[in-house]
């Protein structure tokens, strides 16, 4: 077989993350202080994958060069294509066909997560004789997704959203394929949603006699489109936290698994891990509760934050309630107004001011 390449669908207009994604793609949303893209980058260099070609949209992609570059940072060579409209996912594959040589590949959602990585999957292909090769997953409500039936490993029919679901094993957004899936794309009529869908161009595999097989995911696995999964994508990558203190700490009690970056500062406070600290953050008189990532340059002062992400330049100041399963864009300003509020919950675009009734 020749060498495998990588295919990350970096497109999307996620809008089930706005106001956050009005100003920054969501493939570069930060867990534990990472782009999401970044982790699914280094599960393939991780698997042996390091050509890997990336379908940007035009709205976003100038962000994503800036943020991947050539790739080198992560000891792989990346090429972009450009998907001019969300037309679905098979007609990115198409979109990226030339890119890809022909050959077979892995392709990755840019927002997904997958704990172990996709090295098992990808030697699995590497050794197989299959035409594709798809991660599954079990799941409470199958409707939402695409979901496989099984005989055995082998798949035998793909519904995309089925009302009346052949099974409760859901597709993860990583898919292996060879050259035949090209035109399988090709022979496909667009959906309801005048989308060419990888489910229907997988089926069609399926009906023309072509071997499609299935691996149960291990580990855990979080498609990150929403602010509930963004921040359980964050718990559970907190969860792997290594314990690490390079920053700066005066009068302050650090318990359990907290990474602080060099050039942070924490005075006076409580941080309890896990949590991550990025460098040039200030944490002062201020209480840091489990599974909160707080990135670059962020201050908090007086307040109370947990399970929670903050990004860069996002400023906390002097709240009388604790604030908790938030996301704060870049360079937002949160602070107490004159009333006392009950509690607060929320997801905040990049570059607000919110001062609190």
């Amino acid at each position: 077989m020749e060498p495998l390449k990588g295919l990350i669908l970096s497109g999307g207009a996620g809008t089930r993350l706005r106001p956050i994604t009005h100003t920054s793609a969501k493939q570069l949303v930060p867990v534990a202080n990472k782009p999401v893209l970044f982790y699914g980058i280094e599960a393939l260099v991780e698997a042996g994958v390091t050509d890997i070609v990336i379908v940007i949209a035009p709205e976003t992609g100038d962000e994503i060069r800036e943020a991947v570059g050539d790739g080198s940072k992560f000891g792989a060579r990346v090429t972009y294509v450009v998907q001019d409209a969300p037309r679905g996912l098979a007609h990115a594959v198409l979109t990226a066909e030339e890119a890809l040589g022909h050959g077979p590949f892995i392709m990755y959602l840019g927002d997904n997560l997958l704990r172990d990585g996709v090295r098992a999957l990808a030697d699995r292909f590497r050794e197989g004789e299959s035409d594709a090769l798809i991660l599954l997953t079990k799941v409470p409500d199958p409707w939402h997704y695409g979901v496989a039936e099984l005989d055995g490993e082998r798949v035998v029919r793909l519904v995309e959203k089925p009302k009346d679901p052949p099974s409760d094993m859901a597709l993860v957004g990583v898919y292996l394929f060879g050259p035949a899936i090209f035109e399988a794309a090709r022979a496909i009529k667009p959906s309801w949603r005048n989308e060419l869908e990888i489910t229907d161009a997988i089926q069609h595999l399926i009906d023309n006699g072509a071997r499609v097989e299935s691996r149960t995911v291990t580990g855990w696995w979080k498609d990150t489109g929403q602010l509930a999964d963004m921040l359980e994508a964050n718990r559970l990558v907190l969860e792997d936290l290594e314990r690490s203190i390079e920053g700066e700490i005066e009068s302050a009690r650090i318990e359990g698994r907290v990474a602080v970056a060099p050039g942070a500062r924490i005075e006076r406070s409580l941080v309890r891990g896990p949590a991550i600290i990025g460098p040039g953050a200030v944490i002062t008189d201020s209480y840091i509760g489990p599974y909160t990532s707080i990135d670059r340059d962020v201050v908090v002062e007086h307040s109370e934050v947990q399970h929670s992400i903050l990004l860069a330049g996002a400023k906390v100041l002097s709240l009388e309630t604790r604030m908790e399963a938030s996301l704060l864009g870049r360079n937002v300003t949160l602070k107490r107004g004159e009333r006392r509020p009950r509690t607060i919950s929320m997801i905040v675009g990049d570059n607000s001011e919110i001062t609190l009734p």
